[in-house]
């Protein structure tokens, strides 16, 4: 494989737990048979009520098929790309999967490097892709070690490690 090849594939990839993958694997093949099925009854029922230019429950179940194959997309394309493993081991060193505390602004905070589908929707910590300037510097650094990253109005903001511990779902 040539480096340009690894290098993209590297580019998409996300980082995902086991756990993470089996869950959105199960979500796919939910939205992809019974979904599916489901919302074109719901169409079917809908262009039987006659005229569909004025028919409310028509136009709804349509935008709802939109909004249900984008997910279907961005499921596929996310399985397809993924790099799964176990969580992080438990050093204190920053990776994908690690849920970092941080000093930012003279202010602390506490978010999971990674993507936002390893926490699923019923938590609301904040997420930092490891692609993201301040997730690429903080790649590698362990508690007490200081890295700085540009934002995007050119400035040089410094960043403390506080810890980080793999997420516990």
């Amino acid at each position: 494989m040539r480096s340009e090849d690894v290098t993209e594939i590297a580019k998409d990839a996300s980082y995902l737990t086991q756990e993470a993958y089996d869950r959105l694997s199960t979500e796919l093949a939910q939205l992809t048979g019974e979904g599916r099925a489901d919302i074109s009854r719901r169409i079917e029922a809908a262009r039987e009520e006659g005229d569909l230019k004025e028919n409310g429950g028509y136009h709804a179940a349509k935008e709802e098929q939109g909004k249900m194959e984008a997910r279907i997309r961005q499921l596929q394309h996310l399985l397809q790309n993924a790099i799964v493993g176990t969580s992080p081991a438990d050093d204190g060193v920053v990776e994908p999967g690690m849920v970092v505390t941080v000093e930012m602004f003279g202010e602390t905070e506490t978010f999971l490097l990674g993507s936002r589908e390893i926490i699923g929707d019923d938590d609301d910590l904040g997420v930092y892709s490891e692609k993201s300037p301040l997730g690429a510097a903080l790649m590698g650094a362990g508690p007490g070690q200081t890295v700085s990253y540009e934002a995007p109005n050119g400035k040089q903001i410094e960043v403390k490690v506080l810890k980080a511990k793999p997420y516990k779902a």
